[in-house]
């Protein structure tokens, strides 16, 4: 009798760890998602500002020079810019 009790226990046991190691790698799993997401955001708007700059440099010299891409500081480009990521 007293080997089934500890054989249950030890099973329980068991499953309680095995759940906890499921719940921890779903944790790590979606910080994980997290991460490659904000890099793929990231990513993408250097693409879209990388074509931008292309397309107003293209732009520029279709027309001659007549009209040129508009300088703007690296510092305030950042800063002006608004923040279009979505959650």
């Amino acid at each position: 009798m007293t080997y089934k009790s500890l054989g249950l226990a030890a099973l329980l046991s068991l499953s309680s760890l095995a759940l906890v190691g499921c719940e921890q790698a779903e944790k790590s799993a979606q910080q994980l998602a997290e991460q490659l997401k904000e890099q793929a955001v990231e990513t993408a708007k250097q693409a879209i500002d990388d074509t931008h700059k292309a397309a107003e440099q293209a732009i520029s010299e279709l027309s001659g020079g007549l009209i040129s891409p508009k300088e703007e500081p690296e510092d305030d480009a950042e800063a002006a810019k608004p923040s279009t990521q979505t959650l």
